[in-house]
């Protein structure tokens, strides 16, 4: 009969520290690594949305070839907005990109209930949609002071709020310029109504005022955070003729998505075409590759 003596009995205790260490140092590698993939996939193709592709389409696309595009770019989620002309077509949008198997995550909704509304409440319902509203206002109490203008933003969402959640639907305050368009605005309406199913869409092409207090606001705004769109940003773009951007153009945009990568925020995120001169594949199309190459550079700045 053979006798076995285990490694561990015949190393010292100097020996036996070493290899619980180098143990350590080894699982600390691999979740290194695991934590930088799921780091990674944040801006990773999958969790991409398609947005400011529908009326801004220069080819004027109808359902299925939009979602043929979005199949040729490898992006399987779309937020939808639309004109008066798209109301039609509603369903036939959604049954379409069902079809192709792509996410409807967002829906551009007007900014109360009315036939529109009800209209889109109706599909989403009808073809068990669950997504996104995104919604925009002006000042909702001009004369008021911040209390007041506050109470009435939430007074006007509230009722959208109860409609969505009844079909199991999402409501993002959608930064838009203006009073509404501040984050402390939009989080101070949020606590103020305490429904969990209301956020925020954070729009960096919205957002050129917001560069320099980025990080400050990203930690207002993160607990109430439901999606974020991109664009290429350089300071006061939306002043100098640069609002909208290809990712990877701007000096600005690698700091935030790094901002936003270390935050630990983890959700959809949005990238544009919102150029009506434009084919929106041409320009989906840019963006990915700038993204990707921002991505490379995040990845090599992580490694140094």
């Amino acid at each position: 009969m053979s006798t076995r003596f285990p490694i561990w009995q015949l190393v010292g205790p100097k020996t036996k520290a070493l290899l619980v260490c180098a143990a350590c140092l080894s699982l600390f590698g691999v979740a290194s690594r695991y934590s930088a993939a799921a780091e990674d996939q944040l801006y990773a193709p999958a969790n991409l949305v398609a947005w400011c592709i529908v009326p801004f389409d220069a080819k004027k696309r109808g359902p299925e070839e939009r979602a043929q595009m979005l199949d040729r770019l490898g992006i399987k989620r779309l937020a939808y907005d639309w004109r008066d002309e798209h109301i039609p077509t509603f369903d036939q949008e959604v049954e379409t990109m069902q079809r192709h198997g792509i996410e409807i995550t967002a829906w551009w909704f007007p900014g109360g209930l009315n036939d529109t509304a009800r209209k889109i409440l109706e599909c989403l319902e009808r073809h068990k949609v669950k997504t996104q509203l995104w919604i925009s206002m002006g000042d909702p109490a001009p004369q008021a002071a911040q209390a007041g203008k506050v109470q009435a933003a939430a007074t006007a969402i509230r009722p959208i709020a109860e409609a969505a959640a009844k079909i199991g639907c999402s409501v993002a305050l959608y930064n838009h310029g203006g009073w509404f368009g501040e984050p402390e605005n939009q989080v101070a309406i949020v606590e103020q109504l305490k429904m969990p199913n209301v956020g925020i869409v954070y729009n960096f092409h919205h957002g050129h005022g917001h560069i320099a207090r980025f990080p400050e606001l990203l930690r207002k705004m993160q607990p109430h955070l439901l999606a974020i769109n991109l664009n290429g940003m350089v300071i006061d773009g939306d002043k100098v003729g640069k609002k909208i951007l290809t990712l990877g153009e701007g000096d600005q945009e690698r700091a935030m998505l790094k901002t936003i990568r270390d935050s630990g925020w983890r959700g959809p995120v949005g990238i544009l075409d919102h150029r009506p001169e434009t084919d929106s594949e041409e320009t989906l199309r840019a963006n990915l590759a700038g993204l990707d190459k921002l991505r490379r550079q995040l990845a090599d700045e992580g490694r140094k």
